[in-house]
């Protein structure tokens, strides 16, 4: 499997809020959706903050555990799909139509934890 781009993104209630600082710590700028806000540094993306009206901020390190997941970037996701699976990942979310020209499916490593096979 060949991976183009890897984005780390961050489930927040308050999306101007977090893609606000993340831009301004890391000296970048905003491409904003409705549910979803980019952070580009120099043209280049460099995280994403996603819509999730009710998240719980996380007590980690002496609490819950952190809440963040993966999104990779993929030339063609049934050979991708395949391979994820081989390795141990359970698909946990199909994409809603896998001709469109840009979508995802969410899926867990072996411990559970969330990322997204994305093309587009």
């Amino acid at each position: 499997m060949k991976i183009s781009r890897t984005i780390v993104v961050l489930d927040a209630a308050d999306l101007d809020a977090v893609s606000s600082f993340w831009a301004g710590l890391l000296g970048g700028t905003v491409d904003k959706d409705d549910e979803w806000h980019r952070v580009s540094v120099d043209g280049d993306y460099r995280l994403a903050v996603q819509f999730a009206p009710n998240h719980v901020a996380p007590e980690w390190p002496d609490g819950t555990p952190q809440q963040i997941h993966l999104d990779l970037w993929v030339e063609d996701l049934v050979p991708a799909h395949e391979e994820a699976l081989s390795l141990g990942a359970r698909l946990l979310k199909p994409a809603e139509n896998l001709d469109a020209a840009e979508g995802f499916q969410v899926y867990a490593d072996p411990a559970g934890h969330p990322f997204c096979l994305c093309w587009g």
